[in-house]
């Protein structure tokens, strides 16, 4: 190959490279960061996982407080199994059975698992039932803030947006209509324990299945049903 060919075909190569750089670095300025079209594309997509995600958060709420409650009542008739209150030597002494309380100070919602072994007109924090997740007092006489001693788990206004807690069918022979639950060393349901004064089991819930059921701040929760067999005191939710 003599010097005028070698000469003509570098520069041709030289030539096409030049235009190949141009052409690259014209694609670069032309593109931009992104189009109309992909910005509209990226909304979507993040409404749809927003949509995605929001049930599932509603689902995880009502879980939560359906897991917690379900624990704290379980909680109480095993304590009451183990712990034997029952004394019929005393004329009320349905008062001393181990118990879950709903009240709502405050206009916040929460629960006290206790038993009222000295039979007074008021729960104190020892005779209260430890939190065993936390060891802390399952008690409280205030909605919000929860002192250091107390377990955050009672809240369940706090932790679960719960705004309402309706007892249905829960009547023994007593008929009472108090929002709590005690259990006797059978593990048997009971109704109206603070206000007895009879030596009998008129507290005892046998005429139907006792439904407690937990409304929330969004109406866009289903209600919470907790139901506890009549008799038997079995505990199960929705």
């Amino acid at each position: 190959m003599d010097y005028v060919s070698s000469t003509y075909i570098t520069k041709t190569m030289m030539q096409g490279l030049e235009k190949q750089m141009k052409y690259i670095k014209m694609m670069n300025l032309k593109k931009p960061a992104f189009t109309m079209l992909e910005l509209v594309f990226v909304i979507v997509v993040l409404g749809i996982l927003a949509a995605m995600a929001l049930p599932r958060f509603d689902r995880d709420l009502r879980q939560g407080a359906k897991d917690n409650i379900l624990a704290a009542i379980s909680l109480t008739q095993h304590i009451a199994l183990v712990d034997n209150q029952v004394d019929p030597t005393v004329n009320n002494w349905q008062k001393a059975l181990w118990q879950i309380r709903f009240s709502n100070p405050g206009g916040e919602w929460l629960y006290t698992v206790a038993s009222n072994s000295d039979y007074g007109t008021n729960i104190d924090q020892n005779e209260s039932a430890i939190d065993p997740g936390n060891g802390k007092y399952m008690h409280s006489s205030n909605a919000s803030p929860a002192d250091s001693d107390e377990s955050p788990n009672i809240f369940l206004t706090k932790l679960y947006g719960i705004d309402t807690v309706t007892f249905n069918n829960c009547t023994g022979v007593s008929g009472s209509t108090a929002q709590h639950i005690a259990f006797d060393h059978l593990g048997r349901p009971h109704r109206g324990v603070t206000g007895s004064g009879s030596y009998d089991y008129r507290t005892l819930i046998t005429n139907s299945d006792c439904i407690i059921t937990f409304g929330f701040i969004d109406n866009s929760i289903t209600n919470l049903n907790i139901t506890i067999a009549r008799e038997t005191g079995y505990v199960s939710g929705d």
